[in-house]
């Protein structure tokens, strides 16, 4: 983007102390908006993640880009929390033009290729409401202040489109059904939004070569192609900037309402709106994880970044 057209967009982006939300919130605000940020790890207090990055960093991220970023300690399971932060934001601004659902938290306790009975329950119940219940209650409480105004827009961020989700189980009952219940979120807040104005839209980024992720590789963003060594099929991975830059340009569209209902991948809204990845690449992680890794075949991204 060569200007700034959210100036005067207010956003509440929840979930957006690192990773995908981090950088949703960033690129909002380079491009103009103001942008409350919300989460759970501040620079007194972590959450179980035990992480160091800070919701606070968060916002002064968002203000160095360009915007202005306002961090604001939330657990979105209580709404108590979540109602005095829209209430907040009424106060401040008068109006919300951009929700994104970003809330998760459940990667710690996800227990992978297990059957039902052989998981712990409370880890996996907690994984769906930290997955669902913060999104439907955030949902509640910013709404109406989000139909307020026509044009509004409604993220739901997961992990898989609906029809990679649909075809493809995605190895724990609980994460599949938390990634299932997302993509149907925005498939409801569509039909539920369209005659207020707004539109809804699920968007799942790649790969992403969040903080964490690069931490499990032992590599940073500098060095991330040295995990290929371990993981070839990380040749596809992308930065988190990507799918910010596509959440605001989806946000800029005059035209966003064609989206309504879609549940689409970063590499969709970086073609078409032929945007890049920080390093000037633009995967297409989606229909790479379909054609080459699901399909067992060597990896290779010619033809997908």
């Amino acid at each position: 983007m060569t200007t700034q057209p959210l100036t005067g967009k207010v956003a509440l982006v929840a979930g957006a102390t690192r990773g995908a939300g981090r950088q949703i919130a960033v690129q909002l605000g380079a491009a103009g908006a103001t942008v409350y940020a919300t989460g759970r790890s501040t620079r007194a207090a972590r959450s179980e993640y035990g992480r160091p990055e800070t919701i606070e960093d968060t916002g002064d991220l968002i203000t160095e880009a360009g915007g202005t970023g306002i961090a604001v300690p939330v657990d979105h399971l209580d709404h108590e929390q979540v109602a005095a932060l829209v209430q907040r934001i009424d106060s401040e601004q008068g109006r919300l033009d951009v929700l994104v659902n970003d809330i998760f938290g459940g990667d710690p306790l996800t227990t992978w290729n297990k059957p039902v009975w052989e998981q712990p329950l409370d880890p996996g119940l907690r994984l769906l409401r930290l997955a669902i219940d913060t999104h439907i209650i955030t949902s509640h409480y910013a709404m109406p202040l989000l139909i307020r105004n026509p044009g509004g827009l409604v993220i739901e961020v997961g992990d898989g489109t609906t029809d990679y989700n649909a075809a493809n189980y995605r190895l724990s009952v609980f994460y599949d059904l938390a990634k299932w219940s997302v993509n149907r979120l925005a498939f409801t807040w569509a039909h539920e939004l369209t005659d207020h104005g707004a539109t809804a839209v699920n968007v799942t980024p790649g790969w992403l070569r969040s903080e964490m992720m690069l931490d499990v590789f032992g590599v940073t963003e500098e060095n991330w192609r040295d995990a290929c060594a371990k993981e070839p099929h990380f040749a596809i991975s992308e930065s988190p900037v990507l799918i910010g830059r596509g959440i605001a340009a989806l946000a800029a569209d005059p035209e966003r309402a064609r989206w309504n209902g879609r549940s689409v991948s970063s590499g969709d809204l970086a073609r078409d709106y032929d945007l890049t990845d920080a390093d000037g690449s633009r995967p297409d992680a989606w229909r790479y994880v379909v054609e080459v890794q699901d399909a067992g075949r060597p990896a290779d991204v010619t033809g997908y970044r």
